[in-house]
């Protein structure tokens, strides 16, 4: 039977032969070397089964302690369909903000929330969806409307630069020219859309047409 003495060196060609990464402790165990510079290991956060009752339907969400009410929300819209900013969460009596934690407001284990959908949250996300619907569908159609002045813009610099050298044009080229700067002027009429944009873009269509009547008469 070896030696105290040498098992302990046994031990030390073990570690040796396992490289910088391992030590052997106290008790002779050969384990992994520790950072003496990190702190200890860090909590686990317990995971909590909150009961949420909608209506006269329970639903047990599995989340973390440290969660928010608006975490809980989002997980309860994978659940139920419902959207988030639609949600009221009521914990003891009290509706609670979206940015509070679960812990924070005393949530444990097994506690019960009660989840009721707020209609006016719902009626104004509802506006502001159809809002924004409509503002990105105007956007799209001032952008058509623009690319195809821009290219009625190039024709009527064309036209001027002809002009302005001594030539002649054809005026059926002319005539067609305003009438297709004008039908985009109606298009951009037809869009129903706030801001400056839709304002700069009649004015140059209206500024083209301007002048291409202007050339039509010189022409």
């Amino acid at each position: 039977m070896p030696s105290r003495t040498g098992y302990g060196a046994a031990k030390q060609v073990v570690v040796e032969e396992k490289g910088a990464e391992w030590e052997v402790t106290p008790g002779g165990m050969v384990v992994q070397k520790r950072d003496p510079e990190s702190g200890p290991p860090a909590a686990v956060v317990p995971t909590i089964r909150v009961k949420v009752k909608h209506g006269s339907v329970y639903h047990e969400i599995y989340i973390s302690s440290q969660a928010t009410f608006g975490e809980l929300k989002k997980m309860l819209s994978a659940r139920i369909g419902m959207h988030p900013l639609d949600q009221k969460l009521i914990y003891k009596d009290k509706e609670r903000d979206s940015a509070a934690f679960l812990d924070t407001a005393g949530v444990k284990d097994r506690s019960k929330v009660v989840l009721v959908e707020d209609p006016t949250a719902k009626a104004k996300r509802l506006l502001e969806t159809r809002k924004t619907d409509k503002m990105e569908k105007a956007a799209k159609s001032i952008s058509a409307i623009s690319m195809e002045v821009d290219k009625l813009a190039s024709k009527v610099s064309a036209l001027e630069a002809i002009v302005n050298k001594g030539g002649r044009v054809v005026e059926q080229d002319v005539v067609r020219l305003i009438e297709l700067l004008m039908n985009e002027l109606l298009k951009l009429d037809g869009v129903v859309a706030d801001g400056d944009v839709k304002q700069q873009r009649r004015l140059q269509i209206s500024t083209s047409v301007i002048h291409s009547r202007k050339n039509e008469c010189e022409w």
